[in-house]
């Protein structure tokens, strides 16, 4: 019986950790712990048009540049105004948000309004 509470016990505690973690996860992607997306989440673009990066609601982000789509694939974290992005290749890099403006790997890109 002991060993049966004991189990149950380190049941409970893995589930609770397991969907604290989740709830983190969800607000370091979305901003929030709901399912709204973050404010960030949507088409950025250089002022030529010619790098032109898609940040997912998921949190992977797909990056076009001239006439080679999905040149650059991979997954990226918000925290404030701060992203980090993991190419699938295997290099990162980093940026910031400051004014509505992206500033990614030495370069400055825009909101795409949606249409």
């Amino acid at each position: 019986m002991a060993r049966h509470m004991f189990a149950s016990s380190i049941t409970s505690l893995l589930m609770l950790f397991s969907s604290t973690a989740t709830a983190q996860e969800d607000t370091v992607m979305s901003g929030t712990a709901s399912n709204d997306p973050h404010p960030y989440v949507g088409m950025w673009v250089t002022a030529d048009g010619n790098i032109r990066q898609e940040l997912l609601a998921n949190g992977r982000y797909d990056e076009a540049r001239g006439n080679r789509q999905s040149a650059y694939k991979g997954r990226y974290e918000i925290s404030g105004n701060h992203i980090d992005y993991w190419d699938d290749t295997g290099f990162t890099a980093d940026g910031y948000f400051e004014d509505g403006v992206l500033y990614h790997a030495g370069m400055v890109m825009y909101r795409q309004p949606l249409q």
